[in-house]
């Protein structure tokens, strides 16, 4: 890796402001590249339909499925792409991104729906590139935490963004992903110029958290083989999550419509940026505990409270007790509990427990793509099913599934690990 001045200083600096200054560049650099995947969101195409099913179903069915595909693909590439090919990676993928936004405007639809798959395929891989980036470190939880939030804070700016081109400026539904993606663009470059000068972990960090290498076919398998059970027991939960966010995140203007708050576009950044605060603070607090085990205990125990946040506010919001903005708050708080854990600090932690050698990017994607492949599914149900329910009782009723579901799949996850750790204790 090239020796630069900006490198050299954060090599050399203290970790507080080597992690302020990693952090900030993760956190701008996704929240950048979020907005080449949801801006769209937005948008209602209200009236299209195509064999009887609402056309913007098919495009979010196209760009979820292009997204499940890129996460099949990312176990193998993710886990094996070394890191000075990081950059240009990244900047590939964002580019297939922008230009198929520029061929959806172009094509008329229903045509058009295919540059959803190609927009999601390339985008599915680059969460997993961004956080190679932090993976590894005695501050992980502060990295992976700002990293994560980046889609939570990032959700309600980029569908504020699309909401005012087509408001103030006018721009068509058909434009505005490709305008926003453009507003965006300069930024990621700066974002990711910096965050590509991050030099890697040093020997403490690799003594604190293992060391972090490419995992290869074999080694993939025989991590599969050693935990088993529990890997089935926490993906199983994290498709719950996924599905769920995802829906909240693709379906969040109908949602609000029917709440009542359709023609207010900063009701997005409202409730996100509260959501996106309090995760940060609960994950990122984790940074004190030192001792990996413990820490991937309580990893379990955050996600199984927020599981239970989304069921009991959803609970409180029927009987009337809360409010809509307060529910969508208090839901968004309990799902980014369990979610973000997943993507950043989880998986770390669960290699340094038990002092594996081995990157995060493959298990990571594993369990993205059975829960993408989870939220194509549920999405293809609720639409070609005979089921007649109203987006928002869908959103509800599902939040109850994720709620115990989830909770039971990941406290049984939580006791595997613990008696693993006590075998290993004792051999």
């Amino acid at each position: 890796m090239k020796s630069t001045p900006l490198r050299h200083w954060l090599s050399t600096t203290n970790p507080f402001l080597f992690s302020l200054f990693t952090a900030l560049a993760a956190f701008c650099l996704y929240t950048c590249v979020y907005a080449f995947r949801k801006t769209f969101a937005v948008a209602t195409f209200e009236g299209m339909m195509l064999a009887g099913v609402s056309y913007k179903v098919w495009l979010v069915t196209a760009q979820v499925l292009g997204y499940a595909t890129s996460k099949f693909i990312g176990i193998k590439i993710v886990s094996e792409l070394p890191p000075e090919r990081r950059f240009t990676g990244i900047s590939v993928m964002v580019l297939i991104a922008g230009v198929s936004w520029l061929l959806f405007a172009i094509t008329p639809a229903p045509y058009n729906i295919v540059f959803l798959f190609s927009n999601g395929l390339p985008l599915g891989m680059v969460w997993g590139l961004v956080f190679s980036y932090l993976e590894g470190r005695r501050t992980t939880e502060v990295l992976g935490a700002a990293l994560s939030v980046s889609f939570i804070f990032s959700a309600g700016l980029c569908r504020s963004v699309g909401s005012f081109v087509m408001q103030q400026w006018g721009v068509s539904e058909f434009w505005m992903p490709f305008v926003a993606s453009c507003l965006f663009t300069l930024p990621l470059i700066l974002f990711l110029k910096l965050l590509d000068q991050v030099p890697p972990p040093d020997a403490e960090d690799q003594r604190l958290r293992t060391k972090r290498q490419p995992m290869m076919g074999a080694e993939r398998i025989a991590f599969v083989k050693m935990f088993g059970p529990g890997i089935v027991m926490f993906t199983l939960a994290y498709l719950l999550l996924t599905v769920y966010r995802d829906f909240r995140d693709n379906f969040s203007a109908e949602v609000w419509s029917a709440l009542g708050y359709g023609k207010s576009p900063a009701i997005y950044s409202t409730t996100e940026i509260p959501v996106t605060i309090i995760v940060l603070l609960i994950i990122g607090s984790l940074i004190i505990v030192k001792n990996n085990r413990l820490a991937l205990l309580l990893n379990h125990l955050i996600i199984a409270l927020g599981l239970l946040l989304i069921g009991i506010s959803t609970y409180l919001f029927q009987l009337g007790i809360l409010p809509p903005v307060s529910w969508m708050i208090l839901v968004g708080v309990g799902l980014y509990m369990g979610y973000v854990p997943f993507n950043s600090i989880f998986f770390d932690r669960m290699l340094a427990a038990f002092q594996y050698v081995g990157t995060v990017g493959f298990i990571m994607y594993v369990a993205d793509s059975v829960g993408y492949l989870g939220s194509v599914s549920v999405l293809l149900v609720k639409e070609f099913s005979d089921l007649e329910i109203s987006w928002l009782d869908f959103y509800i009723q599902t939040g109850y599934w994720v709620s115990i579901g989830g909770f039971i799949l990941i406290s049984g996850s939580m006791w595997y690990f613990y008696r693993k750790m006590q075998s290993m204790r004792q051999a």
